[in-house]
């Protein structure tokens, strides 16, 4: 998996981000380990670039989707994406909030919870037969196999299907937006996004919990869903998650 941070305040913002900025004031958002930026850019017209260097991960599946979802769930709008000289670049519409993993609501992770639990219930809500791509356990192993990564033989055996949605593929805590009142806002970073089992997401969102608020959140989480926790299922996909992301 390729994990995110917030990055530190002195690191250098890409010369395509400058340019399309203009003079505008910039924030850095995130960092991934493959040197990966997230960046807003303020003022009358705010928008948030996502850049890629040479040799990161590809953004262009995850514009491919956006455009999708947008008219679905909510999700920022796609104003550009595009090769430039200093690697990929993504650009959307800014939206009004902040991401669960903010300074703000790890200070009151209750609320964050039930604004994570709100969107992916909405999110696997959509009709699923409407969705062009695929995030399946054999797909999964298929892709982690074919990129030279070790996938245990017993994940092949996995759980059957409880119920097929559209699933986020990436349902860390970060990942979802709120609004200035704790509500669901919108959901971000879908690059993975396609049909999966609902518990694909599941496990993976109640894992985060304790990575960005610490222990004791995950019943809130299952009674804010709506579902009681499958302990098979959690576990597997979870352990599907560690290799083959």
């Amino acid at each position: 998996m390729v994990l995110a941070s917030t990055p530190p305040a002195d690191t250098p913002v890409p010369a395509s981000v400058r340019a399309l900025a203009g003079g505008r004031a910039t924030r850095m958002l995130w960092r991934n380990e493959l040197g990966g930026l997230t960046i807003a850019i303020d003022g009358d017209d705010p928008l948030v670039a996502k850049w890629s260097p040479p040799g990161g991960p590809r953004l262009a599946a995850e514009a491919q989707r956006l455009r999708w979802l947008v008219a679905r769930h909510p999700a920022p709008l796609v104003r550009h994406h595009g090769i430039v000289d200093d690697g990929e670049l993504l650009v959307t519409e800014a939206l009004p909030g902040d991401g669960a993993a903010s300074a703000r609501w790890l200070r009151e992770p209750e609320t964050a919870v039930r604004a994570i639990a709100e969107g992916l219930r909405r999110l696997h809500a959509l009709p699923p037969e409407d969705c062009p791509w695929r995030w399946l356990p054999a797909d999964r192993i298929r892709s982690a196999r074919a990129a030279s990564g070790t996938v245990p033989a017993s994940l092949e055996d996995a759980p059957s299907i409880d119920r097929l949605v559209v699933g986020h593929g990436d349902a860390c805590a970060p990942n979802t937006l709120l609004d200035a009142h704790g509500a669901f806002l919108a959901t971000v970073d879908v690059g993975r996004l396609g049909l999966a089992d609902r518990w694909s997401d599941l496990a993976v969102a109640s894992m985060s919990l304790e990575w960005n608020y610490g222990a004791g959140l995950e019943p809130l989480f299952w009674r804010s869903y709506g579902v009681e926790p499958d302990a098979t299922r959690v576990a597997y996909y979870r352990a599907l998650w560690d290799v083959a992301d």
